[in-house]
């Protein structure tokens, strides 16, 4: 598998992940439309004119997703049984269309899992940048990562 085992979830581990993706007015768009979000704040833009920022922001629920998304292939694709939940979540800056994010990952904790003897949780901080190197989200989540399979003799 692609994706880190517990054991190379080391504490302190830091993953500047490949993947960047300049978000689009039809990610936007699209991702409001299909979670029902409605606020004008995401589509409307004559009604965002004459907000503060004067032009939509994209909906954080996508740029959570995405900078979670990102992550997986360097992390976690086979290798986790599961996302146990967020401790922490805030969105920093705004995001606009055409901005262009990257995500960096550290390891914040990680234990043996107490009811699985397959597995442990670790504790991942993703960090969502823009092109300008200002932080747009930070989310710290705690995953269910199975162990490195025992070696067969």
């Amino acid at each position: 598998m692609a994706g880190l085992y517990f054991e190379d979830m080391t504490e302190g581990l830091v993953v500047d992940h490949a993947i960047r993706r300049t978000v689009t007015e039809m990610d936007n768009t699209l991702f409001s439309a299909l979670t029902y979000n409605c606020a004008p704040l995401h589509i409307d833009a004559e009604y965002c004119k004459s907000t503060i920022y004067g032009q939509r922001l994209v909906n954080s629920m996508f740029l959570l997703a995405l900078v979670n998304g990102v992550t997986v292939i360097e992390t976690t694709i086979g290798t986790t049984l599961g996302n146990l939940g967020f401790e922490e979540i805030s969105f920093p800056k705004p995001v606009f269309h055409g901005d262009t994010i990257h995500v960096r990952t550290e390891v914040v904790r990680s234990r043996l899992s107490k009811s699985r003897s397959d597995s442990g949780i670790v504790t991942l901080r993703h960090t969502g940048l823009n092109q300008r190197d200002e932080v747009v989200c930070v989310c710290v989540r705690n995953a269910l990562m199975l162990l490195r399979p025992a070696v067969q003799a």
